[in-house]
């Protein structure tokens, strides 16, 4: 008989009453003695704090009342939680399996050295007609943000997320410290999480698609410099851009030349803080852990 130990479940959330009322309906049949959620308000002006409060009285709120970023608001509550376990969610997720808490407690706990579960991740507005899973359980090298579950244990073993990256790449980061100190992420498809978000839609948004072009790419170059041997370092910098100019420039992309610009500038301005922050993995360290199977983003289910 697996014991439920204390969860929690983290959202953090700005100007998206709506998508939270959502995930807070689908989720509220989760919460009970064991089971609690967290609400991080980061500064938003549409009614948001007013409503939680209102519809969600149980729930524990937090409010920024001038926004202190997304990652501010995921290290308070993680620091601050003094539960077992803690059920990150985006304010547009929720849940499909119905049983996460038992499933999530009893992997943990049949998995003693994993230190965060990376959730089965579909994406898209409605629910999948068919959620089966073909998948099994695997070691990974990171997980997105929208929905995963850490061992506090393991958080509490590693810096936090940094608030420096603003957005994009802090799951890496977080799951280079983890690996680091012999954690493992694991993938765990039992667990099926619904990212409501357009794809379509998003991919159409010229800016909104340069801004995370922009941040995805220096994501990927902070975590050479604060992990990677320095011999790696070149090559792999050189392959990264290569590939940008073949597989996007080259092809007369040129709308990725401006944010690949201001990228490279990133990178440049942040060299002190790459430093300050360097954690770097022996050659071994560095073969092992690319010996991991990537990270699982995105589920589509299969007809």
């Amino acid at each position: 008989m697996t014991i439920i130990p204390k969860i929690t479940i983290l959202i953090a959330t700005k100007n998206r009453c709506n998508d939270l009322q959502f995930t807070l309906q689908k989720i509220q049949y989760l919460w009970n003695e064991e089971v609690t959620c967290v609400v991080f308000d980061d500064g938003s002006t549409d009614g948001t704090y007013e409503m939680v409060q209102s519809d969600f009285p149980e729930i524990k709120l937090f409010r920024n009342d001038i926004s202190k970023g997304y990652l501010y608001c995921r290290n308070k509550m993680l620091n601050e939680t003094k539960a077992d376990f803690a059920i990150s969610l985006d304010d547009d997720a929720h849940f499909l399996t119905e049983n996460p808490v038992g499933i999530l407690a009893s992997y943990f706990q049949d998995n003693p050295s994993c230190g965060l579960i990376a959730t089965r991740i579909f994406w898209g507005t409605t629910s999948p007609e068919n959620t089966i899973n073909l998948e099994t359980n695997m070691k990974v090298k990171s997980f997105i943000g929208c929905g995963h579950v850490w061992r506090m244990k393991a958080w509490r073993d590693i810096p936090n997320y940094p608030e420096w990256f603003e957005f994009y790449g802090e799951e890496n980061v977080a799951s280079l410290h983890l690996f680091k100190k012999k954690w493992e992420v694991h993938y765990v498809p039992e667990l099926l999480v619904q990212h409501r978000v357009n794809m379509i839609d998003r991919a159409k948004s010229a800016k909104n698609s340069a801004f995370r072009y922009r941040r995805a790419i220096r994501a990927d170059w902070y975590t050479y410099f604060m992990f990677f041997p320095m011999k790696t370092i070149p090559r792999k910098m050189a392959y990264s851009l290569w590939m940008q100019c073949k597989n996007k420039i080259f092809k007369g992309n040129l709308k990725v030349v401006f944010p690949l610009l201001l990228a490279i500038f990133d990178l440049l301005q942040s060299i002190p803080k790459l430093k300050a922050n360097r954690n770097a993995f022996t050659m071994k360290e560095y073969n092992n852990y690319n010996q991991l199977n990537e990270a699982k983003i995105y589920w589509k289910p299969k007809n």
